[in-house]
Protein backbone atom coordinates (compact mmCIF):
# COMPACT_ATOMS: atom_id res chain seq x y z
CA UNK A 1 0.00 0.00 0.00
CA UNK A 2 2.82 2.34 0.90
CA UNK A 3 4.49 1.45 -2.41
CA UNK A 4 1.36 2.39 -4.34
CA UNK A 5 1.16 5.74 -2.58
CA UNK A 6 4.79 6.50 -3.45
CA UNK A 7 4.20 5.40 -7.04
CA UNK A 8 1.11 7.59 -7.28
CA UNK A 9 3.08 10.54 -5.92
CA UNK A 10 5.81 9.88 -8.48
CA UNK A 11 3.28 9.85 -11.33
CA UNK A 12 1.76 13.10 -10.09
CA UNK A 13 5.17 14.74 -10.03
CA UNK A 14 6.01 13.43 -13.49
CA UNK A 15 2.68 14.63 -14.90
CA UNK A 16 3.26 18.05 -13.30
CA UNK A 17 6.74 18.24 -14.85
CA UNK A 18 5.43 17.30 -18.29
CA UNK A 19 2.62 19.85 -18.02
CA UNK A 20 5.07 22.54 -16.94
CA UNK A 21 7.33 21.69 -19.90
CA UNK A 22 4.38 21.91 -22.31
CA UNK A 23 3.40 25.32 -20.90
CA UNK A 24 6.98 26.60 -21.23
CA UNK A 25 7.33 25.30 -24.79
CA UNK A 26 3.96 26.80 -25.73
CA UNK A 27 5.03 30.16 -24.31
CA UNK A 28 8.32 30.01 -26.25
CA UNK A 29 6.48 29.11 -29.46
CA UNK A 30 4.10 32.01 -28.90
CA UNK A 31 7.00 34.43 -28.37
CA UNK A 32 8.68 33.20 -31.54
CA UNK A 33 5.46 33.57 -33.52
CA UNK A 34 4.90 37.10 -32.19
CA UNK A 35 8.49 38.09 -32.90
CA UNK A 36 8.10 36.88 -36.47
CA UNK A 37 4.92 38.88 -36.81
CA UNK A 38 6.85 41.99 -35.78
CA UNK A 39 9.58 41.37 -38.33
CA UNK A 40 9.36 43.84 -41.18
CA UNK A 41 8.88 42.70 -44.73
CA UNK A 42 12.21 42.38 -46.49
CA UNK A 43 13.51 42.38 -50.02
CA UNK A 44 16.51 40.16 -50.73
CA UNK A 45 18.73 40.91 -53.72
CA UNK A 46 21.30 38.31 -54.75
CA UNK A 47 23.90 38.78 -57.48
CA UNK A 48 23.91 35.56 -59.48
CA UNK A 49 27.29 36.36 -61.05
CA UNK A 50 28.88 35.78 -57.63
CA UNK A 51 27.22 32.39 -57.35
CA UNK A 52 28.48 31.19 -60.72
CA UNK A 53 31.96 32.58 -60.03
CA UNK A 54 32.13 30.63 -56.76
CA UNK A 55 31.07 27.46 -58.58
CA UNK A 56 33.73 28.02 -61.25
CA UNK A 57 36.48 28.58 -58.67
CA UNK A 58 35.48 25.45 -56.75
CA UNK A 59 35.65 23.28 -59.88
CA UNK A 60 38.86 24.97 -61.05
CA UNK A 61 40.62 24.31 -57.74
CA UNK A 62 39.72 20.62 -57.93
CA UNK A 63 40.82 20.33 -61.58
CA UNK A 64 44.07 22.25 -61.08
CA UNK A 65 44.91 20.28 -57.96
CA UNK A 66 44.54 17.01 -59.82
CA UNK A 67 46.48 18.33 -62.81
CA UNK A 68 49.33 19.44 -60.54
CA UNK A 69 49.55 16.02 -58.93
CA UNK A 70 49.67 14.33 -62.33
CA UNK A 71 52.39 16.70 -63.57
CA UNK A 72 54.54 16.07 -60.51
CA UNK A 73 54.12 12.34 -61.02
CA UNK A 74 55.22 12.65 -64.66
CA UNK A 75 58.26 14.70 -63.62
CA UNK A 76 59.22 12.02 -61.12
CA UNK A 77 58.92 9.32 -63.79
CA UNK A 78 61.08 11.37 -66.19
CA UNK A 79 63.76 11.81 -63.57
CA UNK A 80 63.72 8.11 -62.84
CA UNK A 81 64.23 7.40 -66.51
CA UNK A 82 66.99 9.99 -66.77
CA UNK A 83 65.14 12.13 -69.28
CA UNK A 84 66.09 15.76 -69.65
CA UNK A 85 63.88 18.51 -68.28
CA UNK A 86 63.66 20.03 -71.76
CA UNK A 87 61.56 17.09 -72.81
CA UNK A 88 58.90 18.02 -70.28
CA UNK A 89 55.56 18.80 -71.85
CA UNK A 90 54.24 22.38 -71.78
CA UNK A 91 52.73 23.33 -68.48
CA UNK A 92 54.85 20.93 -66.39
CA UNK A 93 55.61 22.18 -62.91
CA UNK A 94 52.54 24.33 -62.69
CA UNK A 95 51.67 24.84 -59.09
CA UNK A 96 48.34 23.29 -58.09
CA UNK A 97 45.58 25.82 -57.83
CA UNK A 98 47.17 28.21 -60.37
CA UNK A 99 44.48 29.46 -62.73
CA UNK A 100 45.09 29.31 -66.47
CA UNK A 101 46.40 32.45 -68.08
CA UNK A 102 43.95 32.40 -70.95
CA UNK A 103 40.28 31.57 -71.35
CA UNK A 104 36.93 33.31 -71.30
CA UNK A 105 36.25 35.66 -68.45
CA UNK A 106 33.02 35.52 -66.52
CA UNK A 107 31.18 37.70 -64.08
CA UNK A 108 32.85 40.86 -62.84
CA UNK A 109 36.22 39.87 -64.38
CA UNK A 110 34.69 40.10 -67.85
CA UNK A 111 34.81 43.88 -67.70
CA UNK A 112 38.59 44.11 -67.26
CA UNK A 113 40.56 45.22 -70.26
CA UNK A 114 37.63 46.01 -72.55
CA UNK A 115 37.16 49.64 -71.53
CA UNK A 116 33.84 48.98 -69.81
CA UNK A 117 33.17 49.53 -66.14
CA UNK A 118 30.70 47.63 -63.98
CA UNK A 119 28.44 50.67 -63.95
CA UNK A 120 28.15 50.56 -67.74
CA UNK A 121 27.28 46.90 -67.93
CA UNK A 122 23.64 46.07 -68.56
CA UNK A 123 21.67 44.77 -65.64
CA UNK A 124 19.31 41.79 -65.66
CA UNK A 125 16.69 41.37 -62.95
CA UNK A 126 15.46 37.84 -62.25
CA UNK A 127 12.10 37.01 -60.66
CA UNK A 128 10.60 33.61 -59.86
CA UNK A 129 6.87 32.88 -59.86
CA UNK A 130 5.50 29.54 -58.62
CA UNK A 131 1.76 29.72 -59.16
CA UNK A 132 -1.09 28.00 -57.33
CA UNK A 133 -4.80 28.16 -58.07
CA UNK A 134 -5.10 31.62 -56.43
CA UNK A 135 -1.78 32.95 -57.80
CA UNK A 136 -0.76 33.65 -54.22
CA UNK A 137 2.77 34.61 -55.28
CA UNK A 138 1.39 37.75 -56.92
CA UNK A 139 1.61 39.48 -53.53
CA UNK A 140 5.39 39.13 -53.61
CA UNK A 141 5.60 39.66 -57.37
CA UNK A 142 4.02 43.11 -57.23
CA UNK A 143 6.54 44.25 -54.60
CA UNK A 144 9.50 42.84 -56.51
CA UNK A 145 8.42 44.56 -59.72
CA UNK A 146 7.92 47.85 -57.92
CA UNK A 147 11.46 47.54 -56.52
CA UNK A 148 12.87 46.90 -60.00
CA UNK A 149 11.10 49.89 -61.51
CA UNK A 150 12.64 52.21 -58.91
CA UNK A 151 16.10 51.38 -60.27
CA UNK A 152 15.74 50.02 -63.80
CA UNK A 153 17.13 51.88 -66.81
CA UNK A 154 14.61 51.77 -69.67
CA UNK A 155 15.81 50.35 -72.98
CA UNK A 156 19.03 49.18 -71.31
CA UNK A 157 18.15 46.68 -68.57
CA UNK A 158 16.30 43.39 -68.91
CA UNK A 159 13.97 41.28 -66.77
CA UNK A 160 13.75 37.49 -66.67
CA UNK A 161 10.75 35.79 -65.06
CA UNK A 162 11.18 32.08 -64.29
CA UNK A 163 7.57 30.96 -64.38
CA UNK A 164 5.86 27.78 -63.30
CA UNK A 165 2.07 27.62 -63.11
CA UNK A 166 -0.77 25.38 -64.34
CA UNK A 167 -3.27 28.27 -64.07
CA UNK A 168 -6.05 29.14 -61.68
CA UNK A 169 -8.69 31.77 -60.93
CA UNK A 170 -9.34 34.35 -63.65
CA UNK A 171 -9.06 37.55 -61.53
CA UNK A 172 -5.91 36.31 -59.77
CA UNK A 173 -4.02 35.47 -62.95
CA UNK A 174 -5.33 38.57 -64.67
CA UNK A 175 -3.67 40.60 -61.93
CA UNK A 176 -0.44 38.59 -62.17
CA UNK A 177 -0.27 39.18 -65.94
CA UNK A 178 -0.96 42.89 -65.39
CA UNK A 179 2.00 43.03 -62.98
CA UNK A 180 4.32 41.64 -65.67
CA UNK A 181 2.93 44.19 -68.12
CA UNK A 182 4.31 46.89 -65.81
CA UNK A 183 7.83 45.73 -66.71
CA UNK A 184 7.14 46.09 -70.43
CA UNK A 185 5.56 49.48 -69.93
CA UNK A 186 8.61 50.50 -67.88
CA UNK A 187 10.83 50.00 -70.93
CA UNK A 188 12.46 46.70 -69.91
CA UNK A 189 12.98 43.82 -72.28
CA UNK A 190 11.03 40.96 -70.69
CA UNK A 191 11.82 37.26 -71.17
CA UNK A 192 9.70 34.53 -69.58
CA UNK A 193 11.47 31.20 -68.99
CA UNK A 194 9.36 28.06 -68.55
CA UNK A 195 11.09 24.89 -67.35
CA UNK A 196 8.03 22.77 -66.51
CA UNK A 197 4.59 24.28 -67.11
CA UNK A 198 2.92 27.54 -68.10
CA UNK A 199 -0.63 26.55 -68.90
CA UNK A 200 -3.92 28.44 -68.99
CA UNK A 201 -3.51 31.39 -66.60
CA UNK A 202 0.20 30.58 -66.45
CA UNK A 203 0.44 31.00 -70.22
CA UNK A 204 -1.53 34.24 -69.96
CA UNK A 205 1.35 35.52 -67.82
CA UNK A 206 4.03 34.11 -70.15
CA UNK A 207 2.46 35.78 -73.19
CA UNK A 208 3.25 39.21 -71.75
CA UNK A 209 6.97 38.63 -72.35
CA UNK A 210 8.74 39.87 -75.45
CA UNK A 211 10.17 36.37 -75.68
CA UNK A 212 9.18 32.97 -74.24
CA UNK A 213 11.96 30.46 -73.59
CA UNK A 214 10.81 26.92 -72.82
CA UNK A 215 12.47 23.62 -71.97
CA UNK A 216 11.94 20.91 -74.60
CA UNK A 217 9.27 19.10 -72.57
CA UNK A 218 7.70 22.06 -70.80
CA UNK A 219 3.90 22.18 -71.05
CA UNK A 220 2.41 25.31 -72.66
CA UNK A 221 -1.04 26.30 -73.87
CA UNK A 222 -4.33 25.14 -72.37
CA UNK A 223 -5.91 28.38 -73.60
CA UNK A 224 -9.43 27.95 -72.34
CA UNK A 225 -11.79 28.53 -69.42
CA UNK A 226 -13.33 25.89 -67.16
CA UNK A 227 -15.73 25.83 -64.21
CA UNK A 228 -17.02 22.90 -62.17
CA UNK A 229 -19.67 23.26 -59.47
CA UNK A 230 -21.06 20.31 -57.47
CA UNK A 231 -24.80 20.42 -56.79
CA UNK A 232 -26.37 18.87 -53.69
CA UNK A 233 -29.99 19.81 -54.41
CA UNK A 234 -31.32 16.27 -54.97
CA UNK A 235 -29.58 14.93 -51.84
CA UNK A 236 -31.02 17.77 -49.77
CA UNK A 237 -34.49 17.13 -51.19
CA UNK A 238 -34.31 13.43 -50.31
CA UNK A 239 -33.56 14.44 -46.73
CA UNK A 240 -36.34 17.04 -46.63
CA UNK A 241 -33.89 19.94 -46.36
CA UNK A 242 -34.96 23.19 -47.99
CA UNK A 243 -32.55 25.89 -49.14
CA UNK A 244 -33.82 29.42 -49.61
CA UNK A 245 -31.87 31.54 -52.08
CA UNK A 246 -33.04 35.14 -52.47
CA UNK A 247 -31.54 37.45 -55.09
CA UNK A 248 -32.13 40.88 -56.53
CA UNK A 249 -31.16 40.93 -60.18
CA UNK A 250 -32.08 38.40 -62.82
CA UNK A 251 -28.63 36.86 -63.08
CA UNK A 252 -27.23 37.50 -59.61
CA UNK A 253 -26.97 33.71 -59.32
CA UNK A 254 -26.86 31.43 -62.35
CA UNK A 255 -25.66 28.09 -60.96
CA UNK A 256 -25.60 27.22 -57.25
CA UNK A 257 -24.30 24.35 -55.13
CA UNK A 258 -27.42 23.91 -52.98
CA UNK A 259 -30.38 25.19 -54.99
CA UNK A 260 -32.07 23.76 -58.07
CA UNK A 261 -30.29 24.84 -61.24
CA UNK A 262 -32.31 25.79 -64.32
CA UNK A 263 -31.62 25.55 -68.04
CA UNK A 264 -31.75 29.34 -68.23
CA UNK A 265 -29.10 29.60 -65.49
CA UNK A 266 -26.88 27.07 -67.27
CA UNK A 267 -27.18 28.97 -70.54
CA UNK A 268 -26.19 32.23 -68.88
CA UNK A 269 -23.25 30.58 -67.15
CA UNK A 270 -21.98 29.21 -70.47
CA UNK A 271 -22.24 32.69 -71.94
CA UNK A 272 -20.08 34.01 -69.12
CA UNK A 273 -17.49 31.31 -69.79
CA UNK A 274 -17.43 32.23 -73.48
CA UNK A 275 -16.98 35.91 -72.59
CA UNK A 276 -14.00 35.05 -70.38
CA UNK A 277 -12.54 32.93 -73.20
CA UNK A 278 -12.89 35.78 -75.68
CA UNK A 279 -11.17 38.16 -73.27
CA UNK A 280 -8.37 35.61 -72.90
CA UNK A 281 -7.91 35.45 -76.69
CA UNK A 282 -8.04 39.23 -77.01
CA UNK A 283 -5.31 39.50 -74.40
CA UNK A 284 -3.11 37.02 -76.28
CA UNK A 285 -3.71 38.80 -79.60
CA UNK A 286 -2.41 42.03 -78.03
CA UNK A 287 0.88 40.54 -76.82
CA UNK A 288 1.46 37.67 -79.30
CA UNK A 289 -0.23 38.68 -82.56
CA UNK A 290 1.67 35.94 -84.41
CA UNK A 291 -0.50 33.24 -82.81
CA UNK A 292 -3.19 31.47 -84.81
CA UNK A 293 -5.83 31.64 -82.09
CA UNK A 294 -8.25 29.40 -83.96
CA UNK A 295 -5.60 26.70 -83.80
CA UNK A 296 -4.19 27.17 -80.28
CA UNK A 297 -7.13 28.53 -78.24
CA UNK A 298 -8.87 25.16 -78.03
CA UNK A 299 -7.96 24.29 -74.46
CA UNK A 300 -5.26 21.84 -75.60
CA UNK A 301 -1.68 21.92 -74.34
CA UNK A 302 1.59 21.19 -76.13
CA UNK A 303 5.16 20.32 -75.19
CA UNK A 304 8.06 22.68 -75.80
CA UNK A 305 9.09 21.47 -79.26
CA UNK A 306 5.49 21.49 -80.49
CA UNK A 307 4.80 24.81 -78.77
CA UNK A 308 7.66 26.48 -80.62
CA UNK A 309 6.38 25.25 -83.96
CA UNK A 310 2.94 26.71 -83.16
CA UNK A 311 4.34 30.06 -82.02
CA UNK A 312 3.58 29.53 -78.32
CA UNK A 313 7.32 29.65 -77.53
CA UNK A 314 10.25 31.37 -79.22
CA UNK A 315 13.26 29.32 -78.12
CA UNK A 316 14.06 25.95 -76.57
CA UNK A 317 16.43 26.11 -73.62
CA UNK A 318 16.37 25.90 -69.84
CA UNK A 319 16.38 28.88 -67.52
CA UNK A 320 19.71 27.71 -66.06
CA UNK A 321 21.41 27.91 -69.45
CA UNK A 322 19.87 31.33 -70.11
CA UNK A 323 21.00 32.81 -66.79
CA UNK A 324 24.51 31.36 -67.06
CA UNK A 325 24.93 32.96 -70.48
CA UNK A 326 23.64 36.32 -69.27
CA UNK A 327 26.17 36.46 -66.41
CA UNK A 328 28.96 36.63 -69.01
CA UNK A 329 27.67 39.90 -70.42
CA UNK A 330 25.63 41.56 -67.67
CA UNK A 331 25.20 41.90 -63.93
CA UNK A 332 22.37 39.54 -63.00
CA UNK A 333 20.38 40.16 -59.82
CA UNK A 334 17.68 37.91 -58.38
CA UNK A 335 15.02 39.63 -56.25
CA UNK A 336 12.95 37.86 -53.62
CA UNK A 337 10.37 39.61 -51.45
CA UNK A 338 9.55 37.97 -48.12
CA UNK A 339 6.51 38.67 -45.99
CA UNK A 340 6.62 36.99 -42.55
CA UNK A 341 3.76 34.62 -41.81
CA UNK A 342 2.47 33.41 -38.49
CA UNK A 343 2.56 29.71 -37.65
CA UNK A 344 -1.22 29.52 -38.06
CA UNK A 345 -1.06 31.08 -41.54
CA UNK A 346 1.70 28.68 -42.60
CA UNK A 347 -0.29 25.66 -41.40
CA UNK A 348 -3.42 26.92 -43.17
CA UNK A 349 -1.50 27.56 -46.39
CA UNK A 350 0.04 24.05 -46.26
CA UNK A 351 -3.40 22.48 -45.81
CA UNK A 352 -4.80 24.52 -48.68
CA UNK A 353 -1.93 23.41 -50.90
CA UNK A 354 -2.65 19.75 -50.17
CA UNK A 355 -6.37 20.17 -50.80
CA UNK A 356 -5.63 22.06 -54.01
CA UNK A 357 -3.61 19.14 -55.38
CA UNK A 358 -6.39 16.69 -54.52
CA UNK A 359 -9.34 18.79 -55.65
CA UNK A 360 -7.81 20.88 -58.44
CA UNK A 361 -10.23 19.53 -61.05
CA UNK A 362 -13.25 19.68 -58.72
CA UNK A 363 -12.82 23.17 -57.23
CA UNK A 364 -15.78 25.48 -57.94
CA UNK A 365 -15.21 28.78 -59.69
CA UNK A 366 -14.17 29.97 -63.12
CA UNK A 367 -10.53 29.20 -63.89
CA UNK A 368 -8.11 29.79 -66.72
Amino acid sequence: MEFLQEYGLFLAKAATAVLAAIIVLSAIAGLIARSRERRPDRLNVKRLNDRFERMEKTVRRAVEHRRGRMERLRDWIRRKRGRANTDSPPGAGTRPGTPPETGPQTGADATKGDGNTAAERPRVYVLRFDGDIRASSVESLREEITAILTMARPEQDRAIVCLESPGGLVPSYGLAAAQLARLREGGLDLTVAVDRVAASGGYMMAAVGHRIVAAPFAVLGSIGVVAQIPNFHRWLSRNDIDVELLTAGEYKRTLTMLGENTDEGRKKFREQLEEAHELFKTFLARYRPQLDLDQVATGEHWYGEQAREMGLADELRTSDDLLLELTREADVFELTYHRPQTLGRRITFAMESVLERVLRNQAPGTRV
